[in-house]
């Protein structure tokens, strides 16, 4: 079964930081490039960041600079470190899989998770 479990979303702090962690199994892990997406209520599901089988990452320019995402092939693991967010930032966030290269469009991912909620609020 191909499972994609996001974890470590919550309630923080505008200025604060969290960690988004992506458990991936089921797929070949070195065949994916895994990133993350958000969709805000209301808005578009929008690409945040993605890491590359080769390790190439692609950032949002929303929060280039301040996330960023990390892969640990070893525990089939994404990372996605998230600094100085900000209101706008909150979001349901979602990992996914994308075959061998990294995508922003939602028609190019294979597999989802089922979200992880950051809020961001003082």
């Amino acid at each position: 079964q191909v499972q994609l479990v996001e974890s470590g979303g919550g309630l923080v702090q505008p200025g604060g930081s969290l960690t988004l962690s992506c458990s991936v199994s089921g797929i070949h892990f070195d065949y994916y490039a895994i990133g993350w997406f958000r969709q805000a209520p209301g808005k578009e599901r929008e690409g945040v960041a993605c890491v590359s089988l080769g390790l190439t990452t692609d950032y949002a320019d929303s929060v280039a600079g301040r996330f960023t995402i990390t892969r640990d092939n070893a525990k089939k693991t994404v990372y996605l470190l998230m600094n100085s967010l900000k209101p706008e930032d909150a979001a349901l966030y979602y990992c996914s899989a994308s075959p061998h290269r990294c995508a922003f469009a939602v028609g190019r991912v294979d597999y989802w998770g089922k979200g992880t909620p950051v809020s961001v609020s003082s």
